[in-house]
């Protein structure tokens, strides 16, 4: 078979089982958090947390409990990094530097999981799993317990409730991803990657020298990276490393569990409205985007544009030779498209039109699917602003599955979209400013821009993956990135949560002839149309001065 086609079995095959999946755990999430019985295990958890889980919240409560419990969070482990060295299986590591570990705390908890160091050299075990694994748990379930938190607000009507975050939370973590989670690491450890407490060993290498191998809760710890759209690796290398990624049906499988919650959501969206039509409406803008981004992508990295890449036939820089060119940008659609950042090649050596790509991916918002949790709440924002306009063109008040889309909650939906634009603009015109961030850069011009820029949009969209080519473990940008993943993180919820609220308060408006269906091809090339030119008229000039820039010279 041909490496093309390869590439092509490989993703028509991911297309496929992403398709499959759609509705069985699409219907079991929705099942989750719709049933009124809670299990024994979680009702010890609720006694010992003095949790009533049968007592909803407003809005404003439901989002107290979300800062509460992140706060307690990026404190927690902001300690545990600091005091690694008193712990168990520290490996002898020190404790990690305060502006350092500020930002480490805030990324794994902000589910952005963006590293400024290489993690087998700096964490002992106790960290890697007391802290970042627990992390990459929590993290994900938060963002799914805000989605949820919205979709209840479309699907009720004349109340202030929206839940209970701890039930959702804890629900989220027991019936969803630690089951899905375990089948995952089970996978991986079959497929060769290492599972251990094992300490480090030297080896000696075919050349006659040694080398210091290193072992740990891998597999484990993987397998929540890739389901809860988290990235952070174990190794510096991330998926790239044969420990964490030992095969090519393991690429495939991590791509298949870091899509598969948030391409399901979609269905859990449709069936808690009473309407899947909905479901397949915002899972089909979802595809539509995500398949532009992969061909997108492929075909920028499969072009010849240079004399190496025409004489090796691909642009093969930066790409792990197990896996191959095409599966590699693929992973990296993947990985942009949603918030989880994980990188099985060098994202700093695309070609400059495919590094734009990875960018764009990224600025859409992460919504093609996106984050778990924060892809769905982020499109039926953006589907939100998509009703308003069409409602605009043909006069009439816009409504949105019964719901009227009026001022209040258009300044909800408008805040949401316009925090994390502000955040990566703002954050890279100051590092470009600064003379001695940009003597942080080790490039020039216009890749030198795109590098500020993609670690800025990176870590404002709560992505994680980099392109390297700066120094940013210094104390300005430990602080300004860390900053702008709690910013961008967090704003946006009280957005969010703030339209749910809003949403769930109203009285349900009976369709008429004048109401724009929300269920057929129109609306979704109406509200990828949205994302498309909003997104186009916010980065398109910083898009320009960088990767743009670059690949025109």
């Amino acid at each position: 078979m041909s490496t093309t086609a390869a590439g092509i079995f490989f993703l028509v095959s991911l297309i496929l089982a992403l398709a499959l999946s759609y509705r069985p755990l699409g219907d079991y999430m929705a099942r989750v958090y719709t049933s009124k019985k809670h299990l024994r295990a979680e009702r010890v958890i609720y006694r010992a947390i003095g949790v009533n889980p049968d007592a909803d919240q407003k809005w404003s409560t439901y989002l107290r409990s979300v800062l509460a419990f992140s706060a307690v969070s990026v404190l927690f482990l902001y300690v545990l990094l600091r005091v690694q060295h008193h712990l168990p299986f520290s490996q002898g590591f020190k404790g990690m530097e305060q502006g350092q570990s500020f930002n480490t705390a805030a990324s794994f908890v902000t589910n952005t999981n963006w590293q400024s160091y290489s993690g087998e050299s700096t964490l002992g075990y106790t960290a890697q799993v007391a802290g970042l694994a627990v992390q990459n748990f929590v993290s994900a379930a938060v963002g799914i317990c805000v989605a949820i938190a919205l979709v209840r607000g479309f699907a009720r009507s004349r109340t202030d409730q929206l839940g209970n975050f701890w039930v959702d939370l804890i629900r989220t973590v027991t019936r969803v991803l630690l089951p899905i989670a375990a089948v995952f690491a089970i996978i991986l450890i079959a497929g060769g990657a290492i599972d251990n407490f094992h300490a480090t060993h030297v080896v000696n290498t075919v050349a006659g020298g040694h080398q210091s191998i290193t072992g740990g809760p891998v597999a484990s710890q993987e397998a929540i990276k890739q389901l809860g759209t988290n990235g952070g690796g174990f190794y510096n290398a991330n998926s790239a490393h044969p420990f964490e990624n030992p095969t090519n049906w393991t690429n495939w499988f991590q791509i298949y569990f870091l899509l598969v919650i948030s391409f399901s959501l979609p269905r859990t969206f449709g069936r808690m409205v009473g309407d899947k039509r909905q479901g397949l409406a915002i899972v089909a803008v979802m595809a539509l985007l995500a398949i532009l981004s992969v061909v997108g992508l492929n075909l920028a990295q499969g072009a010849h544009h240079g004399s190496v890449p025409t004489s090796v036939g691909a642009a093969a820089e930066g790409t792990e030779t197990r896996f191959g060119v095409l599966d590699s940008a693929t992973f990296a659609s993947a990985t942009t498209l949603t918030s989880t950042g994980a990188v099985d090649s060098m994202h700093d050596s695309y070609t400059s039109l495919g590094g734009a790509v990875t960018l764009l991916d990224m600025q859409l918002g992460e919504v093609a699917p996106g984050g778990t949790g924060s892809g769905l709440y982020g499109i039926l924002v953006l589907a939100t602003i998509t009703v308003f306009v069409a409602g605009l063109m043909v006069g009439r008040t816009p409504e949105y599955l019964g719901k009227k889309i009026a001022a209040r909650e258009m300044k909800f939906s408008s805040l949401y979209f316009l925090t994390t634009p502000a955040f990566v603009l703002i954050g890279t015109a100051l590092a470009m400013a600064l003379p001695g961030e940009r003597a942080a850069m080790l490039n020039s011009g216009a890749h030198g821009l795109s590098e500020v820029l993609y670690a800025f949009t990176s870590t404002a969209n709560n992505n994680g993956s980099a392109f390297a080519g700066i120094t940013v473990n210094g104390n300005w940008y430990d602080t300004a990135l860390g900053l702008t993943m709690l910013g961008a993180r967090f704003i946006p919820m009280i957005f969010a949560l703030g339209l749910a609220g809003s949403l769930a308060r109203q009285q349900p408006v009976p369709v008429s002839e004048g109401t724009l269906p929300t269920h057929r091809p129109l609306f979704v090339g109406m509200v990828t149309g949205v994302v498309l030119i909003v997104v186009a008229l916010t980065y398109l000039p910083a898009l320009a001065l960088g990767p743009l820039a670059e690949g025109l010279h």
